[in-house]
């Protein structure tokens, strides 16, 4: 049996009017690319989809054309402008299809939190099913009221489910609804699996299980909450990537650290070099390099421009732990916590900009959990790290457009040099290892993302909040 092609439809229809803004609202920035781009590179990037076809609200398909010119989203075959409603526009995407059946997954534009395993379990249960929903369990007690505003009815909660996207279907199974509805003079519907539902109630559809992160931006509210959710990376972990795949990411690049002289800094340094990686390395006791400096970060880049010809990543672990109340702090202190801790950030990224984006590189940067909440004896820290975290979204999306990658690490506290010498000896158990926040840093630089603040936990994340609360310091 020859296998059916799996085509992904974007539905990108929608104009915004919730949101309060002129423009729809998967053209949204959010994490350095627009909601509708965070999307569609979901969709790309899946092993199983073979082929794209875009719908996008009249009069933005040129928005479609600039961000998918130059081959950013290969699998993107047609893009074609969505129609008045959502059954219209389901129906010009299967128009487009062609006579050919095949496996069609439609999915909101403006849901960018999709993760792969969702898309994986839609296709293989259409290996069985014709018709496939995506929904998640209702955490509130759902009313039914009647026409006077009174309760008429509380259905069992346990049996009801709030409804996702993706929705996959057999193609020709939804057109064969479609062809029913377009005869029936009452038709509306606001899904297709409920036009599957009521005009082919034989075929039976299988639900899989969606994911609370798999949010639709919808209210004003819905944008800050998936720019949070971006920020931690919660949607999606890190790919998970083999030695071949290190190698042919690193092999011959040119990798620039700061801070490399020891912890974080030197085992990236170290396993980059592993994978055949050119490694210019910087710091104040191995190569007199002041972070603070603008000189010395122009004469590191410029050595390693002679030394290597390019420099595809960078990255900056350097930084000053001050510990004390701010109303003792020296003016000296202030200064210096500052000027390495967030100035240097502002001033690597200046300077490496040219290079980076010659090679649409990717520039890492490293913050703490304690740029979530100020804490007192932290403040000069605290407060550094918070503005590094903000810097990396307004640089993600800054360069979006040159191909540079921005991210931001933020490991939960981590055995090194710096940790030991301002909270010396702690239980190993209680610390993540410098080598894992390496690797983690290794992944980041190389995966597609940008805009994201990647958080590395040694406890599962309620753990891990539990302990940051109750802990003086979680940095």
């Amino acid at each position: 049996m020859t296998e059916l092609r799996n085509v992904a439809v974007l539905l990108a229809g929608g104009v915004g009017t919730r949101v309060g803004l002129d423009l729809p609202k998967q053209l949204i920035k959010v994490a350095g690319a627009s909601i509708m781009e965070h999307t569609l590179g979901i969709l790309d990037r899946h092993p199983e989809v073979d082929e794209i076809v875009v719908l996008m609200a009249p009069g933005y398909l040129d928005a479609v054309h600039a961000m998918t010119r130059g081959g950013r989203y290969p699998k993107v075959t047609q893009i074609l402008e969505g129609a008045q409603t959502r059954n219209e526009t389901t129906k010009r995407a299967l128009a487009a299809l062609g006579d050919e059946d095949c496996h069609v997954l439609l999915h909101d534009a403006v849901r960018p939190l999709l993760s792969a395993r969702i898309i994986s379990d839609c296709f293989a249960a259409l290996r069985t099913y014709r018709a496939v929903d995506v929904a998640i369990p209702s955490a509130d007690t759902i009313i039914e009221l009647a026409d006077d505003n009174t309760i008429a009815e509380i259905p069992d909660r346990s049996r009801l489910r709030r409804g996702q996207t993706p929705q996959a279907f057999l193609a020709s199974t939804l057109r064969a609804a479609y062809e029913v509805a377009d005869r029936d003079p009452d038709f509306r519907a606001t899904d297709d699996c409920s036009v599957v539902l009521r005009y082919q109630p034989e075929v039976p559809i299988w639900v899989v299980d969606g994911e609370e992160q798999n949010m639709k931006v919808t209210e004003p509210i819905d944008v800050y909450l998936a720019d949070k959710l971006f920020q931690l990376n919660a949607h999606q972990p890190l790919p998970t990537y083999t030695d071949e795949d290190y190698r042919a990411s690193l092999a011959e690049k040119t990798l620039v650290v700061f801070g490399g002289s020891y912890g974080i800094g030197a085992d990236i340094a170290t396993l980059a070099e592993k994978y055949g990686a050119n490694v210019a390395s910087y710091s104040r006791s191995a190569t007199g390099t002041d972070v603070a400096r603008r000189a010395d970060i122009v004469a590191a880049a410029a050595d390693a421009v002679e030394r290597f010809g390019s420099i595809d990543f960078v990255v900056n672990t350097a930084g000053v732990l001050p510990r004390g109340e701010l109303a003792a702090a020296s003016e000296e202190t202030i200064y210096a916590a500052t000027e390495i801790n967030y100035i240097a950030p502002i001033l690597i990224a200046q300077e490496f900009y040219p290079q980076l984006r010659r090679t649409k590189g990717s520039l890492l940067l490293f913050t703490s959990s304690s740029y979530t909440r100020g804490r007192s004896g932290y403040a000069l820290y605290s407060s550094a790290k918070a503005g590094t975290v903000n810097l990396t979204q307004a640089l993600a999306d800054e360069w979006a457009e040159a191909g540079v990658r921005v991210n931001v690490v933020n490991p939960e506290r981590t055995g090194t040099p710096m940790r030991t010498k301002a909270f010396g000896e702690e239980p190993p158990e209680s610390l993540l290892e410098s080598t894992a926040v390496a690797k983690a840093s290794l992944d980041t630089l190389i995966s597609p993302g940008t805009g994201h603040v990647v958080d590395l936990r040694r406890l599962d994340p309620i753990q891990a909040a539990l302990h940051a609360g109750a802990a003086e310091y979680d940095g």
